[in-house]
């Protein structure tokens, strides 16, 4: 999860940098542990968050509070894509995880 580029589109890093840092205070007052991940690659690399835990209406709920297109979400070896709009889930393309070279 990520509170980078805001509907896709490029931010000033510092706007980045703020909005992460408060979507890191929100997660962590809703009782849960982040951990630090990096969304993307190259010049669209994003500071991100994997949250443990979270429901995935939390997750979108976050997105959307934070002006996301969409949320990666999972549980297990399953993961989903979670498109938002209007701050509702509006689809979500399943995926299983599975190890590189497997």
């Amino acid at each position: 999860m990520t509170a980078w580029n805001p509907g896709g589109q490029p931010a000033p890093a510092a706007a980045n940098a703020q909005a992460q840092a408060a979507l890191l205070q929100e997660v962590r007052a809703a009782g849960f542990r982040p951990v630090p991940a990096l969304n993307g690659a190259g010049g669209w690399a994003e500071a991100a968050l994997l949250v443990p835990g979270a429901r995935l209406r939390q997750a979108a709920s976050w997105g959307a509070g934070f002006g996301q297109a969409a949320v990666l979400w999972g549980v297990g070896a399953r993961a989903a894509l979670v498109w938002l709009e209007g701050g509702r889930v509006a689809s979500v393309e399943r995926r299983w995880a599975v190890r590189a070279g497997d």
